[in-house]
């Protein structure tokens, strides 16, 4: 039988990737909506979580895409109340709020899944599989897009605990931190934030090892999303987001579709919930907090939408 799921925060990424993976899993039924304005054709709607959640005892999933602000009041209840959650990426606005939320899912004895949907790239694990046992010498992170197609309007990303550029940059981490065979950390940061926002739209990053980082939200026309390795036995490349493997030059798997990455998410969850786990991997996310702590903040021309 599929669990029923409420989604919460029909925006965007809702609308575009959620809703779509939940239609086709063969675990999971959107059973309702939490939104103050956002709704789903043909699904219950709700517009705040108490309510769902005292309507709904039947639903047993909550899975979280609305802004990291607010996300944790949100988790919070979810919890209280016996359900499992996922948590839309980033987990939430700081560190200590997700390492609470952890505490809160094990006293209750539910899931909590803090979701990397860049992990689940179609390459991620072949590219995981290729360096395992290698020696990486180096790597350079090229992150850039353009926020007016991906946030339209959404001054939420701007603001403080929007992380700004490390919204999408946070995705590259993700896989860095997946597939290299040891960790890094950052070592220096140059942040770029514009004179009328809270939050970085550019950043500059350096990490122990070699590596490198560059990401941009001021990008037009093809958006860039790679990841190059260099090591020992030559050098391998992820692209399209880490949808597409390259080794040597040469082209050795994967495709340039990012539609199966929230898919898998919700396989994974059925997993964890299945077996009575969680996993909050907050690996991707200490590095933003470090580049937030020590990078040099240099003030850029303003933006808007």
């Amino acid at each position: 039988m599929r669990r029923r799921v409420a989604l919460v925060g029909i925006g965007k990424i809702a609308v575009d990737q959620h809703v779509p993976a939940l239609v086709a899993s063969p675990d999971f039924e959107l059973a309702c909506t939490v939104s103050r304005s956002g709704r789903v054709d043909g699904v219950e709607g709700f517009t705040d979580i108490a309510t769902m959640l005292a309507a709904r005892p039947d639903v047993e999933v909550v899975s979280l895409c609305l802004p990291p602000q607010p996300r944790f009041a949100y988790a919070e209840a979810a919890l209280a109340a016996g359900r499992h959650v996922m948590l839309e990426k980033p987990p939430g606005q700081t560190l200590a709020e997700v390492h609470a939320l952890q505490a809160m899912a094990a006293r209750a004895g539910v899931t909590l899944y803090a979701t990397w949907h860049s992990r689940q790239a179609r390459a991620v694990a072949a590219a995981k599989a290729w360096l395992a046992g290698r020696q990486v010498t180096g790597a350079h992170i090229t992150w850039r897009e353009d926020v007016r197609k991906w946030h339209p309007g959404q001054d939420w990303v701007f603001a403080p605990g929007g992380m700004g550029v490390f919204d999408p940059g946070i995705n590259a981490l993700s896989i860095l931190t997946e597939i290299l065979p040891a960790p890094v950390h950052l070592t220096g940061a140059v942040l770029e934030f514009p004179a009328n926002r809270d939050a970085p739209i550019a950043a500059q990053l350096a990490f122990s090892g070699g590596v490198t980082a560059e990401f941009d939200w001021r990008q037009e026309g093809p958006q860039t999303w790679d990841i190059a390795v260099m090591t020992d036995a030559g050098p391998m490349a992820l692209r399209f987001g880490g949808n597409e493997l390259w080794i040597g030059g040469t082209k050795a798997g994967g495709e340039a579709d990012i539609m199966g990455e929230y898919p898998a998410l919700y396989a994974r969850m059925a997993q964890l919930v299945h077996g009575g786990e969680s996993d909050v991997d907050l690996a991707p996310m200490v590095l933003v907090a470090d580049a937030m702590t020590i990078g040099r903040r240099v003030t850029v021309a303003p933006f808007d939408f």
